[in-house]
């Protein structure tokens, strides 16, 4: 490898690291704008527009004249004033900053990398597929906004969980890139072989635990039962009223939500601690670390869910219940890409 090779490679990885810092940060900006339930405080996609906030006081009258027009306000806010309604403002306005920001950080660079032909075409596929995704995103994102416009304070429970998963699976291509690139390797994530198959699992595990946090954060169903390891009185909560199979699948019913998404915790626990004694059984050493990880991330995950919920959804510790989720992700992929290795 020439000097000149040298500088694009070291570019690329750079380019890389830097795009998942910042959908790193774009999930924690975008979790705080759930948490403030400021997500509907900018009723308008404003797509070639609103790079600006509002610079005088006719034009914030302006935006929280179009607020006070939506249900949100009018049922559960109808007392904020203009110095209350800026602070969730910001919040969505900075997601939607940040998310042009990465859009236009990752496709411009990646034109360059195509033109100058010194990146493995396959690498640049994911690329593709990932600038692909963060477009759709941008799409989801307003449609997952205009359900919480006409007739809801809040958005789509399954149009969040969409917007949040996108940015997971987002961010894992872009890890799982990172990892290729730097061994120089190109190790396929769907290889359905027998030895890949119970890390597959997890990783799938987690994701559908991911789909039902959001299902949670969009019910706002932490609301119900604050208390743990019981749902009140129970193990499963009492005002769940089960007549038939149908029921179980009512991802709208806010205490059902929520013992699905503690039961999912419970699976994925037991999972783990099973790939633990599987891998230290059989003296597997290359992945004694990341299984060490896993097992590290999951106690800080387990630790920060129970106390978010018991603390009364305390938002800080809601947001650090999100990113921890984003490295147990993280570790669950090095750990499949390192068996798969």
């Amino acid at each position: 490898m020439n000097t000149h090779e040298k500088k694009i490679d070291n570019l690329f990885l750079g380019w890389l690291y830097s795009s998942l810092t910042l959908i790193f940060i774009i999930i924690i900006v975008g979790g705080f704008t759930r948490l403030t339930n400021s997500g509907l405080s900018i009723t308008e996609w404003e797509l070639f527009k609103g790079i600006l906030p509002p610079l005088n006081k006719s034009n914030w009258e302006l935006y929280f004249s179009m607020y006070k027009q939506i249900p949100q306000y009018n049922l559960l806010n109808s007392n904020m004033s203009l110095s209350e309604f800026k602070i969730i403002f910001y919040w969505e306005y900075f997601h939607r900053i940040l998310a042009r920001l990465i859009g236009l950080f990752f496709i411009i660079p990646l034109i360059y990398f195509y033109l100058v032909k010194k990146i493995n075409s396959r690498y640049l596929i994911l690329c593709l597929l990932a600038s692909f995704l963060i477009v759709l995103q941008g799409l989801v994102g307003w449609y997952m906004v205009r359900s919480g416009l006409v007739n809801d304070v809040t958005v789509s429970h399954y149009r969040l969980s969409i917007h949040l998963s996108l940015a997971f699976i987002i961010i894992s291509i872009i890890f799982w890139l990172i990892l290729n690139f730097k061994r120089k390797t190109i190790i396929t994530f769907f290889n359905f072989s027998r030895k890949n198959f119970p890390f597959l699992i997890l990783i799938l595990l987690i994701f559908i635990q991911i789909i039902f946090g959001a299902f949670v954060s969009g019910l706002d169903a932490g609301k119900i039962y604050q208390t743990w390891p019981m749902m009140g009185n129970s193990i499963f909560p009492d005002d769940v009223n089960v007549k038939d199979l149908n029921n179980f699948f009512d991802f709208g019913n806010h205490s059902l939500v929520q013992f699905y998404h503690r039961s999912l915790a419970y699976l994925i626990t037991i999972y783990i601690l099973a790939l633990s004694y599987y891998i230290f059984r059989n003296t597997v050493i290359k992945l004694y670390k990341p299984i060490s990880l896993i097992l590290l991330f999951l106690t800080i995950q387990i630790i920060l869910g129970i106390f978010t919920l018991v603390s009364g959804l305390n938002i800080y510790l809601a947001s650090a219940h999100q990113i921890s989720s984003i490295f147990l992700v993280f570790t669950a992929i090095n750990l499949y890409y390192l068996s798969a290795k």
